[in-house]
Order: structure tokens, then C-alpha cells, then sequence
């Protein structure tokens, strides 16, 4: 079916009628479209192409909707080893398409297409593999990029074999519970478990997730900060696959009823991980979760993790003073704990005793003192920082403060000549200060022993491989400028901010890496003053905000500025 067929299909709507009414569109536009369209003898696609004002993928969504056909964003979709192994990379190209999923039950391929009305491309792919097809449709960008992906990736491939492999070895015979053990010893199950870790460790994946579903397993990784469905698996292994992972973490395989924790080593040529496994019983299965701590590298500087300027020279100046508390706060996830551990490289020296208190230890640092809690034997944070004071140390590390008791031995602790440092789940700086009271602080103690507060967020980084420079929309530019404030660059009313176009080194994502965005809120003679009043958090932001302080949203957009990152990742992370 040509383009034009589609602008008039369904009767009284076309494609641009629907834009029109769902507003990504202007009654202007809508007129000039059709205007251009009639001139220009092109359909209305063609047209709205080529002034690219709406998403491509938007346009396909729609175009699907009018053909009744269901649209699939290849982006989020997770594509198995055994439908791909269906249908070769040259028909996929030839025609347009890319498999993604294979019910073997009712023996169906779902196949995304960027023309899914093209009937000789779906009658050929059904005679080349005898499956039934479920057309789906995509964009056409979408399905070149996912072709390029998808069938390059080694994950998929590797997998893919080792699945067929571990049919050929089952096929013939029954597995009971019982023979789980020796099925698990096999290649096959060993290569699976070890192309997902191995994939984890080259993409820089900082959690895997094996996840099982009503019909097949799902594993995705979470790739500088976000999610992403990479592979999916047979229901067939969920079981061994499962147990490979309990057996090197030194769980009980037997055991399905309770949640369980692990741990082991994994090695990818010179990269070593520390893996933090977690199984949780669900619905469908045991679900896994694993959390990779890089061996090697090492702990980043402070201005590494983005602290600079005003925001820098405050930490500094309150990690210096010899004793007092430094809290940093934000959501899980949001790197608190590996800026604590910059610091503490920073002040680790032979002169200094320093003393940490985590759940769990993330990294090991030489020098430094570091006790994992065990609540199983009575060591809380509380038991074991009022253990610490007897250790003599200079410098204390509590990895989190959540109760009344640690709280006030946190400010005992520092009002008797140590340095403590600890973190709190807050959404910034000035909400520590409430916090820190309705846990039970008395007011004029926080105001003697609070040196600093630092908020943060993590922001991924533009792709430096693919990044591109472009104009803003007006609506962001009067949203940085408001925000900036005496901040802003003067007499730049249209500065250029970037992008990536998405590459192969990023995933296609735009994305590489990530970078921190904070607020540092030093505790200054009239912050002090103001905490002894009980303040909100509303009145505590506004005095740091006049004493300097720059507001995280702020740091967000100075970076956008600065190249680093993108406005959408900014409003993402600190929109409050």
C-alpha cells in the first residue's frame, strides 16, 4: 500500500487529521501539509518528513493505528535468540523487517515491519521458515538500527547456540527435579549464564536482571542508569539457568520459597567484577537480580564525578575541618556512596585512622578500616558506631543514617573531635535539616556540628563519538535562562546546546557514560542560626540559595551548557 493510499485510509480520517487532533501538529501546519502535499504531488508523510515536525517513530505509531495494525517500539523490545535465528540478516534487510519473538506453542514468529501491508515480504518469510507470522508494525529507522544491533550483537548469536545446543541434549529425554543438578554442570547452561555476564561487563551494565514471565524469561541491564530489554529466553531453562547462578553464589538450589544473597567473582580478560546477587520467589519463578562493582579502576576524583566551581570549593572547605558531619543525600541509586568513598580517598593518608560502617562494603579502599554491618549478630549501624569511638579513629563513616539512636551518636561523635560522614535519603541538601530534626536532633546541636550538605543526581553524558550541535527550542532556553538566573551567560540568547545522533559505540542511545549534577549547601553562621528555629525546607533553600549555593537543577543546566549532557536528562533527574 503506497504512503498516499495510507493519508486516505479509514474513511473520513488521514494521518495528518490525526496529528491535528492529538495537537503535535498546529491548525498552520495542518494547512500548509496540505497545501505542499497538493503542490508538490507527495503524501502527506513525504511532506511531514521532510519539515520534520514530528518523531518519525510518532509517525509510524499512527500509520499503524489507521491500518489497525499493532505497532511495536523496537527500542524497548526484547528480541530472542530463536526468532532471529529464524530469518537471515539479508532477508531482514531485504524487505525491512527483524523477527523479535517465537511462541514454539502455537509455532508463531512476530515479525516488526516498516511496511506491514507488504504481503509478498510476509508470504516469503512464512514459506522460508513454515511458522505462522504476526506483522507487526515499526519505523523504518527503527527497524535499520535494530538490524544493525540485533544481528551484530554477540549476545544474541552466542545464546541463540547454546539454547539449541541445550534442546539437542534434553530432547529425549524427561528431566525431573531431581536430574537438575547434572543438567546445570552442562555447557549449554554454563554459556548462557556466562554470555549474559560477559555481555554485562562489555556494555558497562551496573545491574542485570533475569526476570520470568507468563511465556519466556526476560533479561534486561541497567546501562548508565536506565533499564534496557536485551535478550530473551526459552521458558525451557529458566529453571537450570536460575540454579547456574544460585550454585556460584553459594545459595541453595533447592530452596524456591525464600528470598536469598550471594556473591561471587567474575572475570572478562584484565576486567574483574564483584557480583551482589539477589533472589527473589515471584509468580513465575525466581527472579534474579545482580548488581557489578568493578574490581579494577579505581575510586574518581571529585571533579571526575562533576563537582566544580562554588560546589567543589564548598565540600572542600568542609571535609578540611578536623571535625563535624558531612551528609550527602539523594535517592538510591544516585551515587552517594561513591562520592563518600572520593573523599575519603582524598583525606586517606598513614596519619589519619579512618573508619567505615557500610551495608554492604561496595568497594575495598587500602588503608581504610571498613566493617559491614551484620543486623543477624546485633552489628547495626548504632552498635558498631558506638563500638567505632573506641577504636580511636580520626575519621568515621557511617553509610547511612535512618534511626534517632545513630543519629545522635553520629553528632556526639563529632562533638567529641571526629570527622563523620554519612548519607541520607532526602530529595536535597536542605531537606537534610528537617530530616535530621524529626529524627530526633536537637536543633542547636546540628547547628554546632553540620559542616556541609551535598545533594545529587546522576545525568548520563552525550555520546562524544556522535555528538552533534543544536538550536534549542525557545520554550528550553527561556526555562534555562529562568532557572540560571544572574547564573545565565550574558548576551547569549541562543546558545548552542548538543546531542548524540546515536552510534554504535553508545547503543544507539545518544548516551556514554554519566556525570554527576550537586547542590552543596555549606553550613554558614546565618544557615546555623536559622536551624535553631526549626525551619522548613523551603526557608533553608532560600538563605543557601542567597548565600551562593548552586541549586542542583541549576548545576544540571550549566552542564547543558558546558556540552555534557542534554536538558531532557536534567528534567528528568531534578525536575522536583
Amino acid at each position: 500500500m503506497s504512503a498516499q493510499a495510507i493519508d486516505d485510509f479509514s474513511g473520513n480520517k488521514t494521518l495528518i487529521d490525526i496529528l491535528l487532533s492529538e495537537r503535535l501538529i498546529t491548525p498552520e501546519q495542518y494547512n500548509d501539509i496540505k497545501v505542499k502535499s497538493a503542490s508538490e504531488g507527495k503524501s502527506y508523510e513525504d511532506v511531514l518528513l521532510n519539515l520534520n515536525l514530528v518523531p518519525i517513530e510518532k509517525i509510524a505509531e499512527i500509520k499503524a493505528r489507521l491500518l489497525g495494525i499493532p505497532f511495536i517500539s523496537l527500542a524497548s523490545a526484547s528480541f530472542s535468540p530463536d526468532a532471529l535465528g529464524f530469518v537471515p540478516r539479508s532477508v531482514a534487510e531485504r524487505f525491512n523487517l527483524i523477527p523479535f519473538l517465537y511462541d514454539d506453542k502455537t509455532k508463531t514468529l512476530s515479525v516488526a515491519m516498516a511496511n506491514p501491508v507488504d504481503l509478498e515480504a510476509s508470504q516469503f518469510v512464512r514459506q522460508k521458515t513454515g511458522l505462522n507470522i504476526k506483522t507487526f508494525a515499526a519505523s523504518q529507522e527503527d527497524i535499520t538500527r535494530a538490524i544493525t544491533q540485533q544481528y551484530r550483537q554477540e549476545i544474541i548469536g552466542e545464546v541463540g547456540e547454546a539454547i539449541k545446543e541445550n534442546q539437542e541434549l534434553t530432547k529425549t529425554k524427561t528431566i525431573d527435579s531431581r536430574q537438575i543438578a547434572e543438567i546445570i554442570k552442562e555447557a549449554p547452561i554454563a554459556k548462557i549464564v556466562s554470555t549474559i555476564l560477559e555481555y554485562a561487563v562489555s556494555s558497562r551494565a551496573s545491574d542485570v536482571h533475569i526476570e520470568p514471565q507468563g511465556d519466556r524469561i526476560r533479561v534486561r541491564y541497567r546501562i548508565d542508569g536506565i533499564l534496557y530489554d536485551r535478550l530473551s529466553l526459552p521458558k525451557t531453562v529458566q529453571e537450570a539457568v536460575i540454579s547456574r547462578i544460585k550454585i556460584l553464589s553459594d545459595m541453595k538450589i533447592d530452596e524456591h520459597r525464600t528470598p536469598q544473597d550471594g556473591r561471587f567473582n567474575f572475570k572478562v580478560e584484565i576486567n574483574e567484577v564483584d557480583l551482589r546477587i539477589s533472589v527473589m520467589p515471584t509468580v513465575f519463578g525466581e527472579k534474579v537480580a545482580m548488581r557489578l562493582l568493578q574490581k579494577s579502576g579505581g575510586i574518581p576524583t571529585l571533579q571526575d564525578l562533576g563537582l566544580d566551581g562554588v560546589s567543589l570549593k564548598n565540600l572542600e572547605a568542609g571535609i578540611l575541618r578536623p571535625h563535624g558531619i558531612i551528609i550527602v543525600c539523594g535517592p538510591t541509586g544516585s551515587g552517594k556512596t561513591t562520592t563518600l568513598y572520593a573523599v575519603l580517598q582524598k583525606l586517606n593518608t598513614t596519619r589519619v585512622n579512618i573508619m567505615t560502617l557500610e551495608d554492604p562494603v561496595e568497594y575495598q579502599m587500602n588503608g581504610v578500616n571498613q566493617v559491614q554491618i551484620n543486623p543477624a549478630v546485633g552489628l547495626t549501624f548504632a552498635t558498631g558506631l558506638r563500638s567505632f569511638l573506641r577504636q580511636d579513629p580520626n575519621i568515621i563513616l557511617v553509610g547511612e543514617i535512618r534511626d534517632k539512636e545513630t543519629t545522635e551518636l553520629a553528632i556526639q561523635a563529632s562533638l567529641t573531635g571526629h570527622l563523620v560522614f554519612s548519607t541520607l535519603h532526602t530529595s536535597n541538601a536542605a531537606g537534610a535539616l528537617p530530616r535530621l530534626i524529626d529524627l530526633g536532633a536537637e536543633p542547636f546541636l546540628l547547628a554546632s556540628t553540620m559542616n556541609a550538605i551535598v545533594g545529587q543526581r546522576i545525568v548520563r553524558k552525550i555520546c562524544s563519538y556522535c555528538k552533534i550541535a543544536i538550536a534549542p527550542l525557545k520554550p528550553i532556553v527561556d526555562e534555562m535562562r529562568t532557572v540560571l538566573g544572574r547564573l545565565y551567560p550574558s548576551g547569549n540568547n541562543q546558545p548552542s546546546i548538543y546531542k548524540g545522533k546515536g552510534c554504535e559505540k553508545c547503543g544507539n542511545s545518544g548516551y556514554l557514560g554519566r556525570v554527576g549534577i550537586f547542590e552543596v549547601l555549606p553550613v554558614t553562621t546565618k544557615v546555623a542560626n536559622l536551624i535553631l528555629d526549626r525551619p522548613d525546607l523551603q526557608t533553608v533553600e532560600k538563605e543557601a540559595v542567597v548565600e551562593g549555593m548552586i541549586t542542583m537543577k541549576q548545576d544540571g543546566y550549566l552542564k547543558v551548557l558546558q556540552g555534557l549532557t542534554t536538558p531532557e536528562e536534567v528534567i528528568r533527574v531534578a525536575q522536583e
